[in-house]
C-alpha cells in the first residue's frame, strides 16, 4: 500500500506539472526548431563529456597522491565528485532527450532528473561556502592551518550533503514537486506552478540554497580581502599558499555563480511573473548555462592551483606521485594549456 501510495503522489505531482504550463502557448511554441534542438544537443553532449573527462581526472589525481589530500582539497575533491555524478546520472537523459525531441524516460525519470540535478547542484554550492568560511578562519585566526586535522572537513562534507537532503527530498513528498521545465527536454523543480505550497517552496529554496549562501561567501571573502591586504603590506610570505589558493577559489566562486545566478532570476520570474512571461524557449538558456559549472571547476584546479598541476605532470612522466613538501612548491613552474593537453592524454595511459 505505501508503494501504491508513492506511485499516486508522483502521478498526482506530474498532472500539477503538467496543468501548470502556459495554456495560450501553441503545441509548436512548448518545443525548439529542430536548429535549437540540435544547439542544445551539442552544448549538452560537450558538457557530458567534458564533465565527465575533467571531474574525473581531478578525482584520479586527488586519489593517486597523497600529498594532495589535504583537509581543504577534500572538500574540493567533494565538489568535484558531485559534478561527476550529473554528468553521470542526470546529463545523459537531457542529453538524449535533446536528440530525441521530447523526454524519454517518463515521469519517474522526470522526477529522478530533477531530483539529482538539484542535490548535486546545491552540494557544490554548499561546499563552496565552507570552503570559503574554512579559509577565512585560516587566513584570519591566529593560528596556522592543521594540515593533518581531518575531523572538521569531514563533517563539513557531510553537513553538505545532509542540508542538500533537506531541500531536495520535500518535493518527493507534496511540498512542491519535480516536473518538465523549458520545452520539456530537461526537469527541475516546479517553476511555473502557481500553488501557495510550490511558491513557499521557492522562496525558502531561493533564500536558504542560493541567497543565503551567496551572502556568506560575500562576507568571507570580503574579509579575507583586508586581511590579504594586511599581509602583503608586511611582506609576509608564510601565508603565500592561502593567498593562491584564495584567487583559485574565489575565481572558482564567481565562475559558479554567473552559472546559477541567471537561472535562479528565471526561476523566479517564472514562479511570480505573469503567466508565459518566461517562454519554454528562453528557459533553456540558463538551464544549459547553469550545468556549464561541472566543467569548468576541475580546469581552475588544473590551470589555478601549482601543486595540482606539478603533480599531474609528474605522474604524466615517472607514473607516480612526486616527493614535494606541501609548502615546497616552485612559484615560478607553470604548466600551459598546450602543455597541459600533452600531459592529460599521458596520464590516461599511465
Amino acid at each position: 500500500h505505501q508503494q501504491e501510495d508513492t506511485s499516486k503522489l508522483f502521478i498526482s505531482n506530474w498532472e500539477a506539472v503538467r496543468s501548470t504550463l502556459p495554456h495560450h502557448h501553441s503545441a509548436g511554441e512548448l518545443h525548439l526548431s529542430p536548429t535549437g534542438h540540435l544547439l542544445v544537443t551539442v552544448c549538452l553532449g560537450f558538457i557530458g563529456v567534458m564533465g565527465i573527462a575533467n571531474n574525473l581526472l581531478v578525482l584520479m589525481l586527488f586519489c593517486r597522491c597523497k600529498v594532495l589530500r589535504s583537509p581543504i582539497n577534500l572538500l574540493l575533491m567533494n565538489i568535484s565528485l558531485s559534478d561527476l555524478l550529473v554528468c553521470v546520472l542526470g546529463t545523459p537523459f537531457s542529453f538524449a532527450a535533446s536528440l530525441q525531441g521530447h523526454w524519454l524516460i517518463g515521469q519517474m525519470g522526470c522526477v529522478w532528473y530533477g531530483f539529482v540535478n538539484t542535490l548535486f547542484g546545491i552540494v557544490s554550492l554548499m561546499s563552496l561556502t565552507i570552503l570559503s568560511y574554512d579559509r577565512y578562519i585560516t587566513i584570519t585566526g591566529t593560528t596556522e592551518a592543521d594540515i593533518t586535522n581531518y575531523n572538521k572537513t569531514i563533517v563539513g562534507i557531510a553537513l553538505s550533503w545532509i542540508y542538500s537532503l533537506m531541500w531536495t527530498l520535500p518535493p518527493l513528498f507534496g511540498w512542491s514537486n519535480y516536473g518538465p521545465e523549458g520545452p520539456g527536454t530537461t526537469c527541475s523543480v516546479n517553476w511555473q506552478s502557481k500553488e501557495v505550497s510550490s511558491k513557499s517552496y521557492i522562496i525558502c529554496l531561493f533564500i536558504f540554497c542560493l541567497l543565503m549562501p551567496f551572502l556568506v561567501i560575500v562576507y568571507c571573502y570580503g574579509k579575507l580581502v583586508l586581511a590579504v591586504r594586511k599581509v602583503s603590506a608586511n611582506n609576509s610570505m608564510g601565508r603565500t599558499r592561502e593567498n593562491k589558493l584564495l584567487i583559485m577559489v574565489t575565481f572558482m566562486i564567481i565562475c559558479f555563480l554567473l552559472c546559477w545566478l541567471p537561472y535562479g532570476i528565471v526561476a523566479l520570474l517564472a514562479t511570480f511573473g505573469s503567466p508565459g512571461l518566461i517562454t519554454p524557449t528562453a528557459s533553456i538558456i540558463p538551464s544549459v548555462l547553469a550545468k556549464t559549472s561541472t566543467v569548468y571547476n576541475p580546469i581552475i584546479y588544473i590551470f589555478m592551483n601549482k601543486q595540482v598541476s606539478l603533480n599531474l605532470e609528474t605522474n604524466a612522466y615517472a607514473n607516480h606521485c612526486s616527493k614535494m613538501r606541501l609548502n615546497g612548491i616552485s612559484a615560478s613552474y607553470i604548466l600551459s594549456p598546450s602543455r597541459l593537453n600533452y600531459v592529460v592524454s599521458k596520464l590516461y595511459f599511465c
